[in-house]
């Protein structure tokens, strides 16, 4: 199981360019304050950094102009500063020592670091409109107080100046990581917390992931100028800048340095990497964006060649998800080595290059099915990480063979093994659990990843698969470009279908109810079945007779008001609070099979079957 979890931690994300506009549709963009009972906070970054590369600190400007879409009156902001989490005595630092079973990729390390590879960004100054303004930096956090509360419907500017430090790499962004690659520029960027229908979400870095508001970013990076930049947002520059993104003849850099200008539309991040020994590869999605792909030169000839064989699966793997859930909106998607693992941002993903084939494009496959389900449908991590996840590894599953070609008859088959070893590990804690306080850490991955994943594929079981397909397609054309919520897919999901399903989110997600359901009796023609979990679901039977022919039957569950598209024989529903249940056959029964096709996450499958 350690090697299972530990699979399930290496998948993550992906990076983008190209020097054409972005094509948001109209439908995508957000409705003024009080067109609709949806809102959503807007923030427009404009940045400018110069990054030294002989001891990986910088400087920079930030201009940030932020509409309070709200109808509430805001007396002040937040921001996060998540590079201060690599520090010696920071909560990152400390929760992953005091961990009963920590992540080995931080471990010690955070608190072993010198001062000149600890990570940090510090702020000089902060301007309201052009009014000085008090904070305070509480670990990750920047508290400000406004010299003016914002009003619903309010533009205010702020401009500040600040400076960092790129720590030495230890989870996610920093530098010189174990592959050699200088910079994965994650979260590097005093960035403004969001806030909601549900306040602010102003949540310190100890160690999962995050939660951003949608904006326009201008983002220059000045830097050497042998290095290669992979990121997210639109090359504004190429000519200036070559390094395989010039469309003509490449200007010569005056000095040593080369100014990069971004511009990446309706995201809610921004990342880079960058390094002087990145190749840098094109492909063209026909219909669809250019995927860019950068990785070190210096890289085994084995790992190259996957690095070139990986384009045109990402390329199959792109029609894909654009297929199955929602066409990709923007014009480039960049796979760019970097990282500790995989992890996914706006319009590229990091990934670790050193992999074999098989592996490189699973990690791929995750991390570039993150671009629906996180930076399209942009979900708390910190609340919801299991819609991240989870949806991220059901699709992602169901790619990988689709794109390799195993066949399999059930993509989604481990997650349900894993789950179940969860349910009955005493260590489960339910899907609303915040992120952080999972007392283990392997239990927060088995239920972000795995339960994550189970949700949604059993999820076809109860309202057919096709439904289920329905489903997904319809989420993304309501909700992209928002911040949904667990209800908000469960209500697609009952338009889909005209049926009751708010039981299935509350005993999934919201409890560690589980689902025991067994033969009970079977004597002739007649069978008795119970319910043993306290989870409801409907059945799915298959009865052997002892002429040798078989039959299906369907037993609808009442709660759900409807029953499934089945060729099975339909008998009356069962109601929850019945613990048993009993009907009669046409013929003389030999066996009796509880789902069959294991699509329901029963904990108990040795109670599924009858023989005479």
């Amino acid at each position: 199981m350690k090697k299972f979890f530990l699979c399930l931690f290496t998948l993550s994300v992906f990076i983008a360019f190209s020097n054409t506009k972005d094509p948001v549709t109209p439908n995508q963009v957000v409705k003024p304050l009080n067109s609709t009972s949806y809102w959503q906070q807007h923030v427009d970054y404009k940045i400018d950094i110069t990054m030294d590369v002989n001891n990986y600190r910088y400087t920079g400007t930030q201009n940030l102009v932020y509409t309070n879409n709200s109808p509430d009156v805001l007396h002040r902001v937040y921001y996060h500063l998540y590079f201060n989490a690599f520090q010696p005595g920071s909560e990152m630092d400390v929760r992953s020592q005091t961990i009963a079973d920590p992540d080995d990729r931080v471990g010690d390390r955070i608190g072993n670091l010198t001062p000149e590879e600890i990570g940090y960004l510090k702020i000089t100054s902060l301007k309201q409109d052009g009014i000085i303004l008090n904070y305070d930096v509480v670990g990750t956090v920047l508290e400000v107080q406004l010299n003016k509360p914002i009003q619903p419907g309010e533009k205010v500017t702020f401009d500040m100046i600040f400076n960092g430090q790129v720590p030495l790499q230890v989870r996610r962004s920093g530098r010189d990581s174990a592959e050699g690659v200088a910079l994965s520029m994650t979260q590097w960027y005093p960035k403004l917390a969001e806030y909601d229908f549900e306040g602010w979400h102003a949540d310190p870095y100890i160690g999962r992931e995050f939660h951003g508001v949608w904006g326009d970013f201008d983002v220059t990076i000045n830097i050497d100028k042998n290095y290669v930049i992979g990121g997210t947002g639109y090359l504004q520059n190429p000519n200036e800048i070559g390094h395989g993104y010039e469309t003509g003849k490449v200007k010569q850099p005056k000095g040593d340095m080369l100014s990069w200008h971004f511009k990446a539309p309706n995201v809610h991040d921004f990342t880079w990497a960058a390094d002087p020994e990145f190749i840098h590869d094109q492909m063209q999605v026909p219909n669809g964006p250019m995927l860019h792909f950068f990785y070190k030169k210096t890289l085994e000839a084995e790992y190259l060649e996957n690095w070139k064989k990986l384009q045109p699966k990402t390329v199959e793997l792109m029609n894909y998800f654009s297929e199955n859930i929602g066409k990709y909106p923007y014009n480039q998607y960049s796979v760019i080595q970097g990282g500790d693992g995989g992890m996914e941002y706006a319009m590229c993903t990091l990934i670790t290059g050193k992999r074999k084939f098989g592996s490189l494009v699973g990690v791929t496959a995750h991390e570039l099915a993150h671009t629906w389900f996180q930076f399209l449908l942009a979900t708390n991590e910190l609340k919801h990480y299991w819609m991240d996840e989870g949806f991220t590894s059901y699709i992602s599953d169901y790619a990988m063979d689709a794109v390799m070609e195993t066949n399999k008859e059930n993509p989604a088959a481990g997650s349900y093994r894993g789950y179940i070893y969860l349910a009955t590990s005493g260590k489960e804690q339910p899907l609303t659990t915040q992120a952080d306080r999972f007392e283990f850490n392997q239990a927060y991955g088995l239920a972000a990843y795995v339960k994550g994943e189970v949700f949604l594929a059993q999820l076809g079981y109860v309202i057919g698969q096709d439904n289920l397909n329905a489903t997904l397609k319809k989420y993304f054309k309501d909700f992209a470009f928002k911040h949904p919520t667990p209800n908000d897919f469960i209500r697609s999901a009952e338009k889909v279908t005209n049926f009751e399903l708010d039981w299935y989110l509350m005993d999934f997600a919201q409890t560690t109810n589980t689902i025991d359901y067994s033969v009970k009796a079977v004597s002739d023609k007649t069978i008795t079945l119970e319910r043993i979990g306290l989870m409801p679901m409907p059945i799915d039977l298959t009865v052997t007779y002892t002429d040798g022919t078989t039959e299906d039957y369907y037993i609808p569950l009442r709660m759900m008001r409807g029953k499934k598209p089945t060729t099975a024989t339909t008998i009356s529903n069962w109601a929850w609070a019945f613990p048993t249940y009993t009907f009669e056959t046409s013929k003389t029964i030999k066996s009796v099979q509880i789902d069959p096709k294991e699509g329901m996450a029963d904990i108990n499958k040795e109670n599924n079957k009858f023989e005479m």
